[in-house]
């Protein structure tokens, strides 16, 4: 590459063909900075342009629908992931200049396969630079829910279903917040360290953070740059990345030292290891998970936050018991931190909102309601289970516990909440619904 700046989009072209491809999007974006060697304005800039695009998906294709010759889906991947880019650095990035958008995007596809295409790219481009000069607006669908999918990049499903659930005007709430930059946040591990603390050692590093209301371990990071692993505390595991609603979470199982625990979806880890601070690192704790891989992350993450009461145990928690019949009736406290579709995760997880199908959410939903049958018998009596997701759909939420209690009328219902995201204070979507067994 002949230049920083076009290092910085072939970088985010090549994250965009490898979500396409079925990469998750945080993951491509982790390969691609590993890949090339950036200082950390680039990566910042590469990881609003990857996520950007992704998250504008369907509002850029408007705009291809409207500019070109040939609609966006029927466009060669290759082209409508580039013009992705420019798009969303006209439309969406006021402080890169339209020239830069355009110059950088012809670069690229006359260097790669596109070349035969790269004036068909400049017309599309300078066209999209008129458009936003003279205050040209796209066309207006006739329904609500057709306004609101192309308004706010969403599929149209969603927003029929938003609309459904809240009302044409709390879904356009939500659907705002799905396209905000999320809140990163930290929660501190109360075994070697507090809030005021690590707010000093941060602070001398230059990083603003302040704590957040109703999360006792948590700080939200109001400025910072540069890899977390190496802000002070990290390495000596003072603190993790994780979202306010899922520490939230976490405290609702309340596991008491000395307890049997289990965490039965536990990868990557977050609230397995906050379970076992919160335990006082004293007990058993077990992390269960279907893929091994993913438990060697959380024993990672334990191992850096000096937690020792864990245990991890890759099987499917739903004929678990078949595994360990010894376990029967053991637990005091199950998390059920559910597979879910992520609705409630939009704005962290962008490309979720183009992965899930109403008929995968039903899919989900039956598996969800396998978990809760396997584990229920490993709950002793007298027993806590917390069912949990980062979704809003009702179908894995509300709809799903209230099959699972009248089948079992063993279970009292304590407590269940929905947090909707459409609020920045509030953090991610989550359902947590608290059980206690006769």
């Amino acid at each position: 590459m002949s230049s920083p700046g076009l290092l910085v989009r072939k970088s985010a072209w090549e994250a965009l063909q490898a979500v396409a491809a079925g990469a998750y999007a945080d993951v491509a974006l982790e390969r691609i900075l590993r890949k090339y060697h950036l200082n950390d304005a680039d990566r910042s800039l590469i990881q609003e342009l990857v996520f950007g695009a992704i998250r504008q998906r369907k509002f850029l294709d408007s705009w291809i629908d409207y500019l070109g010759k040939i609609p966006a889906t029927k466009q060669p991947p290759l082209m409508r992931w580039l013009l992705h880019l420019g798009l969303y650095q006209i439309f969406l990035m006021q402080r890169i200049p339209g020239a830069a958008a355009v110059h950088t995007a012809v670069e690229l596809a006359k260097n790669s396969q596109l070349s035969s295409l790269a004036p068909v790219v400049n017309g599309v481009l300078r066209a999209a630079i008129r458009a936003q000069d003279s205050g040209v607006e796209l066309p207006q669908p006739k329904t609500k829910a057709e306004q609101l999918s192309q308004s706010y990049s969403l599929p149209l499903w969603l927003s029929k279903q938003l609309i459904g659930w809240r009302g044409i005007e709390e879904a356009e709430k939500l659907a705002k917040n799905f396209n905000e930059v999320p809140t990163c946040d930290l929660r501190v591990n109360c075994l070697k360290s507090n809030s005021k603390k690590l707010r000093e050692r941060l602070n001398e590093a230059g990083i603003e953070s302040a704590p957040i209301n109703g999360c006792p371990y948590g700080l939200e990071v109001a400025s910072g740059s540069g890899d977390l692993r190496n802000w002070p505390g990290y390495q000596e595991g003072e603190w993790c990345v994780q979202d306010r609603s899922a520490q939230w979470v976490s405290t609702l199982l309340d596991p008491q030292p000395g307890e049997m625990v289990l965490d039965a979806c536990a990868a990557p880890g977050g609230k397995t290891t906050h379970l076992a601070e919160l335990m006082s690192n004293v007990g058993e704790l077990w992390a269960i998970d279907r893929s091994s891989d993913r438990l060697k992350r959380v024993a990672s993450n334990a191992s850096r936050l000096g937690l020792t009461c864990l245990n991890t145990l890759a099987a499917d928690s739903s004929i678990l018991l078949q595994k360990k019949p010894a376990w029967r009736s053991s637990f005091k406290r199950i998390l059920l931190d559910a597979p879910c579709s992520g609705l409630g995760t939009l704005a962290r997880h962008p490309d979720a909102r183009w992965r899930m199908t109403p008929r995968k959410i039903e899919e989900l939903a039956l598996l969800q309601a396998k978990l809760l049958e396997g584990l229920l018998p490993l709950l002793e009596k007298g027993g806590r289970m917390v069912y949990a997701t980062c979704t809003i759909h009702p179908k894995e939420n509300f709809q799903q516990i209230e099959k699972f209690i009248t089948h079992h009328p063993e279970l009292d219902l304590l407590e269940q909440h929905q947090i909707w995201p459409d609020q920045k204070s509030i953090g991610d979507g989550f359902y947590a619904a608290v059980m206690e067994l006769r």
